[in-house]
């Protein structure tokens, strides 16, 4: 793969101001980099709201589920043709 020089960027920079102008270059730059950052962070496994604790972190225990939502027998798949 053939290195990148300063005549190359220069090009590619004169290709992007074209299309996109001088004032929306530094919002496309913040978004593409907070863009990668969050898929960097997805990848990897860090999450912001793992700092946060759970429901069930706070110290309340679970509470059981209503008589109504229980099912009194099991449901039976039917057999394939």
């Amino acid at each position: 793969m053939p290195n990148i020089g300063p005549l190359e960027l220069v090009v590619i920079l004169v290709v992007v101001l074209l299309p996109f102008g001088a004032k929306r270059l530094p919002e496309l730059g913040k978004s593409l980099g907070s863009g990668m950052r969050e898929f960097k962070d997805s990848v990897t496994g860090k999450d912001s709201d793992d700092k946060a604790p759970t429901e069930l972190e706070a110290g309340d225990p679970p509470q059981p589920a209503d008589a109504a939502t229980r099912t009194e027998a099991p449901v039976e798949a039917e057999p394939r043709t």
